[in-house]
């Protein structure tokens, strides 16, 4: 069959093109992309908003709707679900022109969200009256480093600020750095809480017993297994080692320093190395069978750097008379074949009882439901 000269260079320009975009195609996930994840029995997922770009903290606002950080475009999302189907409805660009916004916690009529810079908050009536106006409550907290600032209010109403280390491993000049803070609702009588935490991303509180449970990432470089990523019970006053020792006292060899380490904190549980251990919560609602309440659910993130790559899921750890025990997936497959297509980053339990997941590679939220 005769083919034109004009064809000819149409078809070719077109096999070009399609040799191109073959490698983009490949690492785009369909729209049922979260069906290849494997989920404990009985359980499901859906995608409950998508195209986020990077969703990382999330929480309910007083009036049901959930709202998340999107810490690379600098913005905060409202997305509500009016119909209660499980879906949002629209995603709601709520704030915008934030610096890394990643903590967001709702606590006495306001909005209170974490910039790597500081904290600030808005007035909060509804998601359809936008925003008070902004109140800068800690103008200057470190910035640079691990550059995530997350918020957590205890039961008493005090706030408290993560701020992860400034490199790998060193020793801080700046107390404030590698450790928690505590300040009053209003940003005032700031004060350091708790040391010794390389990058305590996550914090959550314990519904049961008030305490203050937080994840911890070790430092890099020494391995794919050391050293073990971390849960710790936060107490006033406590070092939880780093950068001098890690795990259960375990001198980091650039210091090595025994007796230093016996003055500190172990870690309440260890995890895989590198796994980046972010979010987590506690399950205390009752759409999920009874055996998962009051159990911790934690997000990894997973490793950047590992040999052999590790995380990229949603772990269960099973809680007994207060005391965590086994640690079993949750939820896995976003690792394949060596290859991520998502990340997991912050776990919270929506106001029905499912169990809500942001990925900031995906650019997703899930939502997890109990199917029976």
């Amino acid at each position: 069959m005769f083919v034109s000269n004009e064809k000819q260079t149409s078809l070719l320009f077109l096999i070009v093109l399609s040799l191109l975009l073959l490698p983009f195609q490949s690492c785009t996930s369909d729209g049922n992309s979260h069906e290849r994840l494997k989920l404990e029995k009985g359980f499901k997922m859906d995608k409950f908003a998508a195209g986020l770009g990077s969703p990382r903290f999330m929480a309910y606002s007083p009036d049901g709707v959930l709202f998340a950080t999107i810490i690379k475009s600098g913005k905060v999302v409202a997305l509500p679900d009016k119909n209660k189907d499980g879906k949002a409805d629209k995603v709601i660009t709520f704030l915008n022109g934030l610096k890394l916004p990643h903590g967001i916690k709702f606590h006495d009529g306001y909005l209170y969200i974490g910039e790597t810079n500081r904290i600030v908050r808005y007035k909060y009536k509804d998601f359809k009256s936008g925003p008070g106006k902004r109140e800068v409550v800690v103008p200057d907290l470190p910035a640079g480093g691990h550059r995530t600032r997350t918020i957590l209010f205890d039961t008493d109403g005090n706030m408290y600020v993560s701020t992860g280390a400034s490199c790998n491993v060193c020793v801080e000049n700046d107390k404030r750095r590698a450790a928690i803070m505590r300040y009053e609702a209003d940003g005032s009588k700031g004060e350091i809480f708790a040391t010794g935490l390389r990058n305590s991303v996550g914090m959550t509180v314990n519904p049961s017993t008030g305490e203050i449970w937080a994840t911890d990432n070790g430092r890099d470089m020494l391995g794919d297994d050391l050293p073990p990523d971390e849960i710790n019970i936060i107490k006033k006053g406590n070092n939880y080692g780093w950068p001098y020792c890690y795990g259960n006292r375990v001198p980091d060899p650039k210091f090595n320093s025994k007796e230093y380490c016996r003055k500190t904190t172990p870690a309440l549980l260890e995890l895989q190395a590198h796994s980046a251990p972010l979010g987590l919560t506690f399950y205390s609602a009752k759409a999920f069978p009874e055996e998962y309440r009051g159990d911790l659910f934690v997000a990894y993130h997973g490793s950047w750097n590992r040999t052999v790559p590790t995380g990229y899921k949603v772990v269960r750890v099973k809680i007994t008379n207060g005391e965590p025990g086994t640690i079993q997936d949750f939820i896995s497959g976003w690792l394949e074949g060596g290859k991520s297509w998502g990340r997991p980053v912050d776990v919270i339990v929506g106001p029905e009882g499912g169990l809500y997941i942001s990925d900031d590679k995906g650019g997703v939220i899930y939502r997890v439901y109990y199917s029976g």
